[in-house]
């Protein structure tokens, strides 16, 4: 036989241990943040029909919740509130004494080394369902911008480590800086949601925090998914204005703008694996199409892969587990 040139790249993928000594990417446990639903009322505990394994929580059994997601190690959770009372201008999302507030609060005093970041938005409080202040069937973005930094102030007040604001409103991190800072909370840090899409995976999402627009879309304000650079311009805007952390959402068919925001950014990345990401998963999985388990861990590495510093992801506690040999 002819004596061939080609390299053997076989040779580093020979055994198990091997192919972990040369391994490029790692996903932990620490990557992960872990979205919960906080409701009012007292004893529930609702299971949400499109994200199976996810609930929204009352108070009462919330405990138990954060109580688990720090046993699995697991260092962060976002909390989204869901309040009974709405009205145009989303009262409830700035009162000191609202759901997202309380919870807050609870979640600081029972697990105190646990990062509590808080969902910053109006969409769950308003009668109408979008992102900002209304007119005439017009989301009027000036107009909004002091009713989210009210918001995001009565957070920090509440004892939230990390803002993370998600209106797509323009100037809404400017405009949160100023008002943290204008009210002592110049170190808390804002993890901006500067690049999320207007996408067809939130459904589920919307199912579990009431937020379903009453009438239109949120086009006008969130990113057309058929664009790449603005990614780009969206980021280096918030970097200008004070954001610390960049979320890229949705982000399972978003890897390229994980990656792009990578390349060209050093602010730490985070990657949120959305509810119609996760409900696609445990549909197939119910089914007997797919290995769930090894299904997810590839999924939440690939967004590590594409460049994402951190994960939010609905999996976090199963993958926890699976990470720690734990079924």
């Amino acid at each position: 036989m002819k004596e061939l040139n080609f390299n053997r790249h076989r040779r580093l993928r020979g055994s198990a241990n091997l192919r972990s000594m040369v391994r490029e990417t790692s996903l932990h446990k620490e990557d992960f943040i872990y979205p919960i639903f906080v409701v009012e009322g007292e004893n529930v505990k609702n299971e949400i029909s499109s994200m199976p394994g996810v609930f929204q929580f009352s108070m009462d059994n919330l405990g138990t919740e954060l109580d688990e997601v720090v046993d699995l190690g697991i260092p962060s959770v976002i909390l989204f509130g869901v309040p009974i009372e709405k009205d145009a201008v989303g009262t409830q999302a700035y009162h000191d004494h609202g759901i997202t507030q309380e919870a807050i609060r609870f979640a600081k005093n029972r697990h105190p080394e646990l990062v509590v970041i808080a969902d910053t938005c109006l969409c769950q409080y308003t009668d109408h369902g979008h992102c900002g202040v209304i007119e005439e069937g017009v989301i009027l973005n000036d107009e909004s911008l002091d009713l989210l930094a009210r918001t995001a102030v009565s957070q920090a007040k509440a004892g939230a480590d990390i803002i993370a604001p998600s209106n797509m409103m323009d100037g809404f991190v400017a405009a949160i800086r100023y008002g943290l800072d204008e009210a002592g909370f110049d170190n808390t840090p804002i993890m901006s949601y500067g690049v999320k899409y207007s996408s067809a995976y939130y459904g589920p999402f919307r199912e579990a925090a009431h937020s379903t627009p009453q009438f239109g879309d949120r086009k006008t304000y969130q990113m057309d998914p058929a664009n790449r650079m603005e990614a780009l311009r969206e980021t280096a805007s918030d970097v200008q204005e004070g954001a610390d952390f960049m979320i890229v959402k949705p982000a399972l068919s978003y890897l390229d703008i994980i990656r792009e925001v990578r390349d060209n950014f050093d602010i730490p990345i985070v990657a949120y694996n959305v509810s119609g990401e996760y409900a696609m998963v445990k549909a197939a999985a119910a089914n007997g199409w797919i290995d769930e388990k090894k299904i997810v861990l590839e999924t939440l590495l690939s967004m590590k892969r594409a460049g994402a510093d951190i994960v939010m992801t609905y999996h976090a506690k199963d993958a926890a587990r699976w990470l720690e040999g734990k079924e």
